[in-house]
This record gives C-alpha cells, structure tokens and sequence, in this order.
C-alpha cells in the first residue's frame, strides 16, 4: 500500500512564489518567519504526517473507536501519536505565544493542516476541534477562563469540541432547544447533542466542550442561544482537575467514512445538570460559536485538499506499476503500465491540476486572513477581513466538493482493485463524502456566499477580487509570443468576465428574488472556486516561465506547473461557462415544478 509524502516542493512554492512569503514577513510579529524556516517546518511536519500518523489511517478505519460504559477507546495507535503530537507543539503552531503557542501565520499553518489531514483525517479531526475551541475562548472568553483553559488546550493536554446540533435541529440552530439554568456563578446544561466530533476518548485527560443552550428567559429563535464551557472534568481554581462533570457519551455513530473518529451523542445532566460557564453575554452564543464555526469551515476546506492530494498520490503511484494492454496503436511489443494510456493520463491531470489549485487557493485565503490579523491600518485589515471572508465558504465548498470527484477518479484508476478495500483508494471516497457536510453543507456554505458575502454587500468585495484578477492580465500579456500563456490568458480572462456577470446577476437580483437568486448560490460558489483556481494556475504559469527564462536549477518542477495550469484552463476552467448560465437562467427550470412533482 503507497505511503503518503507531503508535497514539499509545491507547498514551497506556493508560499514563497505563488503567495508571496515576503508580504507576510513585513506584517508585524511575522519578521521572523523565513523562508528557510518555513522550509524547515514543512520537512518535519512531512516526516511526522509519513512516519506517525500515515501508518495509522488504513489500520484506524477498519478498527474504529469502541464505547463501553460511556468511555470512548481510539482506535490502535491513536493514543500514543496524540501524545507525540502534542509533546511536539504541532498543536500549538499558529497560536498565541502568551498561551504556549508558536506565533507562526496561517499561512505556514494551512500547510501543517493539509498534511495532517492527508496523512489521517480521523486522527486530524481531533486537533483541528480543539483550535477551533482556542479561537473561540481566545475572542470571547472571560481573562478567567482564558487563563484556566487556554494553555492546556494550546499544549494538547487537553482537547476541545463544538456542541450545536440536536436530533431535532440539524443545520438550523434555531431549533437548539438544550437548556441553561442559572446557579450561582454558573449554569446547569440539560440535553442531548449529536454529531459530536471526538466528544469523548482517553488521549487528553480533559475535555472542554463548547455547547449552545437557552437561558429560561432567552427569546426563540437563534437571538435566543448562549455559549458554555462544559468541562469533562471540573478544574479547580489551582488549575488541577476536580470530580467528573455531568456530561457523558451515550452512543458512537456507525459512519460511512472516518471510522476511527468517534462521532459523539453527547448527553447533558443526566443527573444533576452539567455545570457550564457562560462565554461572553447571554443570547450573544450563536455570534461567538460562528468565531469557531468559520475557523472549522476553513479547515474542512483544507480537508479536502489534503484527501484529493493523498487520493491523487495513490492513484499516481499504482498507475506507474499496474501493468495492462499496450499503448493505443501499437499491435506489438511489451505490455505498458496504464499510466501510457491517455485517459489515465487525463484523469490523473484532472487530479493533480485541481489539487494545486485547491491548495494554492486555500494558502491565498490564509495571506489574507494574517494580513487581517497583523496588519497595522485598519482600513486594510478590514479590506482583508473581508477578502477572507468571502473566501472561506469558495475554499469550504469547492474544495470539498472537488475532493469527492478527485477521490472518485482516484478510485477509478485502480479499475476493479479500487473497489476492494484493501487497496486503500475507496476509503478516501468515504473519508470525503462527509466534508461537503461537516460545518454547514455547500448549500449553506453557498447561500452564506450570495447572501451575506456579496447580495448584502452590493458586491463590493467579491468585485474587488474580481479586479484584482483582472490585473493579471498585464502580466500576461508580456508572454504574447508564449503559445500556451496566450491560451491561458484567452481563457482566463474569459472564465473571469462570465464570474464578473455572475456578480452583477446576483446583487441586481437578489433584492427582487432572494429565493431565485438562491437558485443558482452552488454554480455560483463553484464558479468563484474554479476561476479562482486558475488565477491561481495563470500566475503559477508566469512565475514558472519567469524562472525557467531565468535557468532555475529545478527545470522540471517549472515546466510541469506550466503543464498543469495549461491542462486547468483547457479542461476545467471550460465548467466556468456552465455555471454562469444555470446561474443566470437556471432558477427558472428549478423553480417551475410544483413540490407535488417530486
């Protein structure tokens, strides 16, 4: 079975060259982060992801994590990587040096992330919970409770999750109906949550869960919803821990994909009531668990690169040595690996290409977010607050739904071996198949993209990106005498003038039919993915031309991201056009039909 590698080389790339490690080392507090050190992290993160917690996804999905008498078991091996990953200080990369962190920008981070995901999502689900728990504590968190749960949770020591759904809810949390009842300096917490990733197991001896719950007075619906740290175990005032919370795993969901992560139904105050503390003010919950909620989005996002890439990996490694039939045309000689056959051959660019674009996106989304976060004027920090924001549900939805196509084509290479198990290529369809899910499907992530991000902003943001691919084209065209940029560039510019009308459609219809706008939020969120995949593809391309004029050492590193940013514009980049006219026309057919027709 392959081993997982880490795409250094392309990682480098994309951070230093394609996204500009120097823009994020004059941010304050980045000054430090060089290149040599980014390159220094990546190696270590690599060989951690190949030699720790690879050799663990295929054993860990078909063992999953076993409940008995409410405690929850990881899978082999799962217990001893968590305690290497946390001694390590993986965990605590991109946090706040004044809580155990490291200080390190996203942008570095984002690249740590994928390899953890690629290497063993099961595993990687468990961290990225509990980064999501420091966000929210770090933002909206008493300096009490800053100072009792941060650093633990910045270690590893203890880990962290988010309690929202409820078996009557679902995505729509203003049905959240677990309830909240003063006492004291604290809150019981009464109800039952489900869908709760690593909500229970033995690998840090604590858990702090984020629940949302009502307050007895609290109005319906969602202005009606408070946050609570729920401890698994109560913590004195000294820091240690104290008597065992009223909260208690009742079942592990039996799942299609992540086997070895166990999927929670949590159940609050089965006895006396869970003791919680509210974070922030009453009724202000929702609001503060969309601090977590965003920051899981992007790493669901980065999920699905990282599973396209190991599918892409695997798929690339058996098509070498699978030996069947002879090249097309030839009646005689030897026997050819499938790899010689051109319809591999496209699937496998059909892989690779969106993979680099995908992760490329990703790390743009991150700049952004660092440049956000460090930047000194807050005008820019707000333009690119914004920038994120309208990125993070295109890296969410995009990536994740291109993931179960690579994953699927992954599956398809290896023919009929792709569909046994053992070969290891049908796990990652599985793995897949729930990030299009987790943290709000591309439906929600979709209409968040239409509504929030660009109907209600009149398009400022999106249209400002928009210009900001445009200017690529004076770039371009310093290649005119480049046959294959002159494709790119033709076809480029073209893809972005139909996401340009799709904008304009959008904000001009929205006001009138926010319902027949909605109809077209999925092409809309697919077609800013793949245009923003080939900006990313089109400036790979310059750069790799540049380098190649210049003699850069690593040839073919440089001809293959121009072979791949060709491929892109030629045979995915063409979805651009598709997309524009379901967007445009697509809400009459789709609203046409009487519900009774279905």
């Amino acid at each position: 079975m392959s081993v997982y590698q880490a795409p250094l080389e392309d990682m480098q790339f994309v951070v230093n060259e394609l996204v500009g490690l120097e823009e994020i080392q004059r941010l304050p507090g980045c000054e430090e982060v060089s290149a040599d050190l980014v390159g220094a992290i990546v190696e270590e993160a690599g060989k951690f992801a190949t030699g720790v917690l690879d050799p663990l996804n295929w054993p860990g999905d078909q063992a999953g994590a076993k409940l008995e008498n409410h405690e929850v078991t990881p899978a082999p091996g799962f217990a001893e990587a968590y305690k290497q990953f946390s001694e390590a200080g993986w965990g605590g990369l991109v946090n706040d040096p004044k809580w155990g962190g490291q200080g390190l920008p996203h942008t570095v981070g984002v690249l740590t992330s994928e390899m953890w995901n690629a290497a063993c999502m099961s595993f990687a689900l468990c961290p990225m919970l509990t980064a999501g728990a420091i966000q929210a504590i770090k933002r909206h968190g008493t300096p009490e409770q800053q100072h009792a749960y941060l650093p633990k949770l910045v270690s590893g020591e203890w880990s962290g999750t988010m309690n929202l759904t409820e078996p009557q809810a679902g995505s729509d949390l203003s049905a959240v109906r677990s309830r909240a009842v003063p006492e004291g300096d604290h809150y019981r917490i009464y109800g039952t949550k489900i869908y709760i990733t690593w909500g229970e197991h033995n690998m840090a001896s604590n858990i702090v869960h984020l629940v949302l719950a009502r307050t007895p007075d609290a109005p319906e619906g969602v202005k009606g919803i408070s946050l609570f740290v729920v401890p698994k175990y109560l913590v004195n005032e000294d820091g240690s821990l104290g008597e065992r919370n009223d909260v208690k795993c009742v079942s592990i969901e039996h799942k299609l994909g992540i086997h070895a992560s166990p999927t929670c139904v949590m159940a609050y105050g089965d006895g006396d009531g869970a003791i919680g503390y509210l974070v922030g003010e009453e009724n202000r919950g929702l609001q503060y668990m969309f601090t977590m909620m965003n920051f899981a989005r992007l790493e669901v996002g980065i999920e699905g690169v990282a599973i396209a890439e190991r599918a892409y990996q695997r798929a690339a490694e058996y098509a070498k040595g699978r030996v069947q039939g002879r090249k097309i045309g030839d009646k005689v000689g030897d026997r050819v690996s499938i790899i010689h056959h051109p319809d591999v051959r496209r699937m496998l660019l059909t892989m690779k290409s969106q993979v680099e674009a995908m992760r490329a996106l990703a790390v743009q989304a991150c700049s952004y977010l660092d440049r956000a976060l460090h930047h000194e004027d807050a005008g820019e920090k707000l333009k690119y607050q914004n920038l994120f924001d309208l990125l993070t549900p295109v890296v969410k939805g995009w990536s994740t739904e291109q993931s179960i196509e690579i994953a699927s084509l992954g599956v398809q290479i290896h023919g009929g071996m792709g569909f046994v198990e053992e070969t290891g290529a049908a796990q990652h369809l599985r793995d897949a198949r729930i990030t299009t899910i987790y943290e709000g499907t591309t439906g929600i992530q979709a209409n968040d993209l239409m509504g929030r991000k660009i109907a209600f902003e009149k398009g400022v943001t999106a249209l400002a990106l928009i210009d900001e691919m445009y200017q690529l084209k004076s770039e371009l065209s310093q290649f005119a005498d480049h046959p294959g940029i002159t494709v790119i560039a033709k076809k480029f510019n073209d893809a972005l003038d139909a996401l340009k009308e799709s904008v304009d459609w959008s904000v001009a219809n929205y006001v009138e039919s926010a319902e027949a706008a909605s109809a077209g939020a999925v092409p809309l969120l697919r077609l800013f993915g793949v245009v923003c995949g080939a900006w990313m593809m089109a400036r790979a391309a310059v750069i790799a031309k540049r380098q190649l004029d210049s003699g850069a050492s690593n040839e073919k590193f440089y001809r293959g991201k121009m072979a791949t940013a060709r491929f892109y514009v030629e045979n995915i980049l063409p979805t651009a056009f598709t997309f524009r006219d379901q967007i445009v026309g697509g809400s009459k057919t789709i609203l046409a039909l009487d519900e009774s027709y279905f």
